[in-house]
C-alpha cells in the first residue's frame, strides 16, 4: 500500500513538473507575444529613420544653398562709395575711373558745399586727411583752398586726386552707371539752409536722371521731395549716436531708398521695408563675410569702398550655384 502511494505521489509529481514547465513556456510565449509590436515598431523605426534623416540632411542642404544662391535671381547693385577707394583717394575722378573699369552698377558721391557755396565731391574727413588737420571742415574752406591743400600734398597717397565739383563729378560718371547716390554732407557754418535746393540744382543742369539723394539730416529728404518730387530721395537708418539707439526705420513717407547701417539690417528689416514699397540700400560693406550676408539678405544695393572685391564674391558665389545646379534664369 505505501509503494502504491509513493508512485501515484511520484506521477502525480511528474505530470505537476510537466503541468509547470508547459505553462512556463506557454507564458514565456504570451510574454514574448506581447512585446512583438514593440520589436516590430522599433524595426520600423530603424527602417526609417535613415531616410528620414537624409530628408532632412538634404532639406537643411536645400536651404542653405537657396540662401546662399537665390539673389541671383534679383542681384543687388554694386554701389562703389566715392568710387573705388581702395584703388585711390575717395571722391576723386581716379577713383571713379577705376570703378566705371569695374563696370559697377552705382556710385556714392559726398556732397559737401564749401565756404563760398560751391558743391564738391568731398568728405571732412578727407580734407582732414588731405590737410592733416582733424579739425578741417569743408565749410570754413572756399573752393580754391580746398583745391591749393590737393596741390600742394606731397604724399604719394594723393597723388592725381584732384577735388572735382558735383557737376564735373556728375558728368563724369552719371551717363555710365544704373545710379549715382549724391550723399549730402550737412555741416557748420550753414548745416541744411539751400542745399537741397543747391544740390538739385546740379542735377538738373546735369540731366542727372539717374541720381538719389540721401542725407543722415531727415531735413534734406523733406526739403528735396517738397522741391522736386520726382527725384528719387533716401533717408539713412543708422545707431545714433548720442543715444546709442537705431533711429527710426518707417519714417519720411514719400522716400524710395532706406539706406541702412549694414550690422543692423536682418531678414525682418528687410521684409518690413520692401513691405513699404521702399528698397534697401546697405553701407558701407568692406569686408567678405558682411557682403556674404548682405547678399543673403536680398537687399538691393550694397555700397562699398572696394566693389572690385564684391564683384569677385558675387561672381564665385555665381560659379558654384551654377555647379550646384542651381537655375537663376
Amino acid at each position: 500500500m505505501a509503494m502504491g502511494r509513493v508512485g501515484r505521489r511520484g506521477v502525480q509529481t511528474r505530470w505537476q513538473r510537466q503541468g509547470q514547465s508547459v505553462w512556463l513556456t506557454f507564458r514565456n510565449f504570451s510574454s514574448r507575444r506581447r512585446f512583438f509590436p514593440l520589436i516590430i515598431l522599433i524595426l520600423a523605426l530603424v527602417a526609417l529613420l535613415p531616410p528620414i534623416f537624409f530628408h532632412f540632411r538634404l532639406r537643411r542642404l536645400h536651404q542653405v544653398r537657396l540662401r546662399k544662391c537665390s539673389w541671383l535671381k534679383n542681384p543687388p547693385l554694386v554701389c562703389a562709395h566715392g568710387g573705388d577707394s581702395s584703388l585711390a583717394f575717395p571722391n576723386t575722378i581716379a577713383a571713379y575711373n577705376a570703378a566705371l573699369h569695374s563696370q559697377v552698377d552705382c556710385i556714392e558721391i559726398d556732397v559737401s558745399r564749401s565756404a563760398d557755396g560751391v558743391l564738391l565731391a568731398l568728405h571732412d574727413r578727407d580734407l582732414q586727411r588731405i590737410s592733416g588737420n582733424n579739425n578741417s571742415r569743408v565749410g570754413y574752406f572756399s573752393m580754391k583752398e580746398i583745391k591749393e591743400l590737393g596741390a600742394h600734398q606731397p604724399r604719394r597717397e594723393f597723388n592725381d586726386h584732384n577735388i572735382p565739383t558735383i557737376e564735373d563729378a556728375l558728368m563724369h560718371v552719371s551717363r555710365s552707371v544704373r545710379q549715382v547716390i549724391l550723399d549730402a554732407k550737412v555741416g557748420p557754418p550753414h548745416y541744411e539752409k539751400g542745399l537741397a535746393e543747391d544740390i538739385l540744382s546740379v542735377v538738373e543742369r546735369t540731366h542727372c536722371t539717374n541720381c538719389i539723394i540721401w542725407a543722415k539730416s531727415d531735413v534734406i529728404a523733406r526739403d528735396v521731395i517738397k522741391l522736386s518730387p520726382d527725384v528719387t530721395v533716401g533717408y539713412i537708418v543708422m545707431i545714433d549716436p548720442s543715444t546709442g539707439v537705431r533711429t527710426n526705420l518707417l519714417r519720411t513717407k514719400r522716400a524710395g531708398v532706406v539706406g541702412v547701417y549694414h550690422p543692423l539690417i536682418d531678414e525682418k528689416l528687410v521684409r518690413i521695408v520692401h513691405g513699404r514699397n521702399k528698397k534697401v540700400y546697405a553701407w558701407t560693406v568692406d569686408d567678405e563675410v558682411s557682403m556674404q550676408k548682405m547678399l543673403s539678405e536680398h537687399v538691393d544695393a550694397i555700397v562699398t569702398s572696394n566693389p572690385t572685391l564684391l564683384q569677385g564674391i558675387m561672381q564665385d558665389i555665381r560659379t558654384q550655384c551654377r555647379e550646384e545646379g542651381f537655375s537663376f534664369l
